[in-house]
């Protein structure tokens, strides 16, 4: 196969692969209605917050460590791993006996998952052309969101008649087609065939390269946001339905508002990374993230129908978006040789706020409060989101950054 051939399986092999992150994304916050409401192995909210940060954990995990081993081992064999072991992990929750198992086969998945994103992230921008960055990042992350969508609709349309344990059998089987294909026509990263041919490098020499040729600032900064992204992904994903349900909302709307907001996410995408192209990625990600706290607070105002589904699909929009165009500024930061370590642990250090997500999200439910006060709290998770990433220097790009040594 020709290298121009080769570099067209690129996007669409990375987009279906980042699909399956989309799919665990939604996935748990779909079956757990369906879980409270009929007492599977007597789970609470605070038991579910638990299983959803085994899955967190494992995906935290996986994002450092595959991340990192990217840049050692090749971006191809890594992903190929990555979208395997998450598949067969997924397939096993769907016989999980009892709590205690499913929380683990979540937790292997997460470790499998984890490394997905920042080698896709990581091939794309590679392949990009330099000035098409901020949305060819975006681009490929609709993966994500249709993936959420897909696993909100299907929530809606196999949960009643086919059961929960249905859910996790939708999300394996995409493997069966996606990794073969993987395996035939996903090439290598160029730039890693080239570092590769000229000098060895260990995971302690990559990850050391974070903090050095003053990098530092840029990788703190990075993690902050990161955190403060996920955690308004996670949560809102995780506890929407459940929230909305309490508001008031039948299961079915609820769902519905899920679907909408993941909807938002996939426009919210297509039109951010179009922005970050024209106007520059950080002052795109500082206004997204205010975006994201403006329509939050605005979702603790009882709306008619059509307004809450605007609200909704506009908060969407920004919420996710901001995250992605997170990754977008880290890939424009940091050298080839180092990128998928920089998203990697970027997004690894960010689970920490996808584990806080569900979490808070869990505990205002407990206390009865999570509706209006859940979104105030998102809101500002929001705004700090976008006081954080001004903490990485205007202007700093990876061709003012030293190669790893």
């Amino acid at each position: 196969m020709s290298p121009v051939a080769a570099r067209s399986w690129v996007v669409p092999l990375a987009w279906t692969a980042v699909l399956l992150d989309g799919f665990d994304l939604v996935v748990l916050g779909t079956v757990l209605p369906a879980l409270l409401r009929d007492h599977v192995w007597g789970l609470t909210p605070g038991t579910a917050s638990v299983i959803s940060t085994f899955g967190l954990i494992g995906m935290m995990i996986g994002a450092m460590a595959i991340g990192t081993i990217t840049d050692v081992i090749g971006r191809r064999k890594a992903l190929i791993i990555a979208v395997a072991a998450f598949s067969v992990c997924t397939a096993l929750c769907a016989i999980a006996p009892s709590a205690f198992f499913f929380g683990l086969f979540r937790f292997l998945a997460g470790l499998g998952l984890g490394g997905c994103l920042p080698t896709a992230i990581a091939l794309v921008t590679e392949y990009a052309r330099k000035e098409k960055g901020g949305s060819a990042t975006t681009t490929v992350m609709t993966g994500y969101h249709v993936g959420a969508v897909l696993t909100a609709l299907l929530g809606i349309w196999l949960i009643q008649p086919l059961g929960w344990r249905a859910m996790f059998v939708a999300g394996a089987l995409p493997a069966f087609v996606l990794v073969p294909l993987m395996i035939k026509y996903l090439p290598e990263s160029e730039s890693f065939e080239r570092v590769r041919e000229t000098q060895e490098k260990s995971a302690t020499q990559v990850v050391g390269g974070l903090f050095r040729g003053g990098l530092l600032r840029a990788t703190i900064a990075f993690w902050v946001t990161s955190f403060m992204g996920l955690l308004l992904v996670y949560g809102l994903n995780t506890w929407l339905p459940e929230i909305m349900r309490q508001a008031g909302y039948p299961l079915g709307a609820a769902l519905g508002l899920l679907l909408t907001l993941n909807l938002g996410g996939v426009v919210g995408l297509l039109i951010a990374g179009r922005v970050a192209d024209k106007v520059g990625v950080r002052p795109s990600v500082i206004a997204w993230f205010l975006g994201a706290g403006v329509f939050l607070a605005l979702l603790s105002v009882k709306l008619p129908a059509a307004g809450l589904y605007v609200a909704v699909f506009l908060t969407g929009g920004f919420v996710f978006s901001a995250q992605v165009l997170v990754y977008a500024y880290i890939g424009k930061t940091y050298p080839d040789a180092m990128r998928a370590t920089g998203i990697g642990w970027a997004a690894g250090v960010g689970r920490i706020g996808a584990i806080c997500g569900p979490i808070l999200g869990g505990a205002l439910l407990s206390a009865g409060i999570a509706y209006p006060w859940g979104f105030y709290a998102f809101a500002a998770v929001g705004v700090l989101g976008a006081a954080a990433v001004t903490g990485v220097r205007a202007g700093r790009t990876q061709e003012a950054v030293s190669p790893v040594p």
